[in-house]
């Protein structure tokens, strides 16, 4: 009876992954070409109108970086915008740089917090404050290409439902492996994700670093929850929830930092974790509903992967339970036990890979070199995304129970190493020409 459990339980973790990456690729590469094929990165679309767009920047703690990102937002490519900066009460001197920064850019406005309110609250002031209906919402340490709001705003312009449009993030630190496993993660993950999302139904998350809002659509939801983890997952859900239309644009193009250590990478995915977790607790009411159907591919995904994450740790046990106890031999030869399994998942992987890069190439031309360094993401991600999975599933059920605020936290950004902003933006200049994105 046990080996049967045993071998139901690693046929279930063998073909889950390789189900989902299939279909993962398969909704990507119908969105790369129902809406990206032929499409020139450096050739955003000519708009009917051009609407006030306020370009929203929360602070905290960003010395090293805000001259970096304030310069950049003050070449953007877009005739009528202005820039909020939101200091959320930084420890250092950030206040006094945004203050020097906004006398030298006349567009850009200065909100000062007292205390470390959190990025919500920080967003909700912003928003307060904003002369614009939409909404671009960045990080303080990010930086935002020449035409990401251009692209941004031809979704608003062209359709009243569309309620937020998350962007495509690009790493920009990458002098370490984790670093460089990070790129190919953002483009065969991240961005995998976020296209076959689009195409089956809903999208998981708008990205917290770069996702835009029309202000209407916030209104009506109540704006940034502050008593959750992650914002940009519960306003995601709540926002599709209320049935406003969710776009990626992969042509949004906003440079991040990312960690590049163990330590960093852990803290940073468990709290992704429990935010995820969070919003399926919160939400998971509306599972049945027949009106909110184009969910249903998000929560049964969501539950999959908590299930897949608890079989691994069964048969961790049952094997190690198997030590200690003598059992008869199964007379059934189970397909986890075929010596072609590591070797399909592993070719699964590099496809996967290959597809996104294929997708992703006129963003980044360096995502070739990095290729052959994706063999490891399996030995650095799916072991740290597996135990991330294990402990903040039952952290969230059970133990965030969304009454503290969450506030800001200096967080790892890289050991160094990437490129500096003016390199970024010249180099992305240089290559309008051939319609591509170069570092």
């Amino acid at each position: 009876m046990l080996d049967r459990l045993t071998e139901l339980l690693f046929d279930f973790a063998f073909f889950y992954p390789l189900l989902m990456s299939y279909l993962w690729m398969s909704g990507a590469l119908v969105y790369y070409y129902r809406y990206e094929r032929g499409r020139r990165y450096t050739v955003p679309p000519e708009l009917p109108e051009y609407p006030l767009v306020s370009v929203l920047v929360p602070c905290y703690n960003e010395s090293s970086n805000a001259i970096e990102t304030f310069t950049a937002l003050a070449d953007m490519h877009y005739p009528n915008y202005e820039i909020l900066a939101i200091n959320d009460g930084s420890s250092d001197d950030t206040g006094q740089q945004l203050e020097m920064l906004a006398r030298t850019i006349p567009r850009m406005r200065v909100v000062q917090l007292a205390t470390n309110q959190g990025k919500a609250v920080a967003l909700k002031t912003g928003a307060m404050a904003a002369r614009g209906e939409f909404l671009v919402c960045i990080d303080g340490d990010a930086i935002l290409d020449h035409y990401a709001v251009t692209w941004i705003m031809s979704h608003f312009v062209h359709s009243p439902r569309v309620g937020a449009v998350t962007g495509n993030p690009c790493i920009r630190t990458r002098s370490t492996l984790l670093g460089r496993i990070q790129v190919g993660e953002f483009s065969a993950i991240v961005g995998l994700l976020k296209r076959a999302q689009r195409i089956y139904g809903r999208i998981f998350t708008i990205s917290g670093v770069i996702g835009a809002f029309r202000r209407r659509a916030l209104h009506s939801i109540g704006y940034w929850n502050e008593l959750t983890i992650t914002e940009d997952i519960d306003v995601s859900w709540r926002l599709q929830l209320a049935h406003w239309d969710i776009r990626f644009e992969p042509h949004a193009l906003c440079w991040i930092l990312m960690p590049e250590t163990l330590g960093g990478l852990f803290k940073q995915r468990l709290r992704w974790a429990v935010g995820g977790a969070e919003a399926f607790k919160n939400y998971c009411r509306y599972l049945f509903s027949w009106k909110e159907r184009r969910f249903w591919g998000i929560f049964i995904e969501y539950i999959a992967s908590i299930v897949w994450s608890y079989t691994l740790l069964a048969l961790m046990l049952t094997g190690i339970f198997k030590l200690f106890v003598d059992f008869p031999a199964s007379s059934a030869e189970p397909f986890f036990a075929s010596p072609y399994t590591g070797l399909v998942l592993g070719l699964t992987c590099l496809l996967q890979f290959a597809v996104c890069f294929f997708m992703a190439r006129k963003y980044d031309s360096n995502l070739g070199g990095i290729y052959l360094e994706i063999i490891w993401y399996p030995l650095f991600y799916w072991l740290l995304n597996w135990i991330v999975s294990l402990i903040a599933f039952p952290k969230a059920m059970f133990f965030s129970g969304g009454k503290k605020r969450g506030r800001w936290h200096t967080t790892d950004r890289g050991i160094g190493s990437e490129p500096d902003k003016n390199t970024l933006l010249r180099q992305n200049d240089e290559s309008n020409e051939k319609g591509k994105t170069k570092w």
